[in-house]
């Protein structure tokens, strides 16, 4: 992965049904059970819906010399 950050954008609780195809295919998977067999951990009694972004390095700026 390059050099830059992840800035999160919302931290979300939501339950089971929320988890939709749409959500799935939005989050990068082929569909729910695909993003349930990568992000079900433990006994899954709590969900949420993490919404980041990436956030290039900024150009550092050369001295006059």
């Amino acid at each position: 992965m390059e050099e830059g950050e992840i800035q999160v954008d919302s931290i979300e609780p939501i339950g089971f049904p929320d988890i939709t195809p749409e959500l799935a295919r939005e989050s990068g998977f082929l569909g729910v059970l695909d993003l349930l067999k990568v992000a079900k951990h433990g006994r899954g009694e709590n969900i949420y819906l993490i919404r980041f972004h990436y956030v290039r390095p900024r150009t550092k700026r050369n001295k006059p010399a």
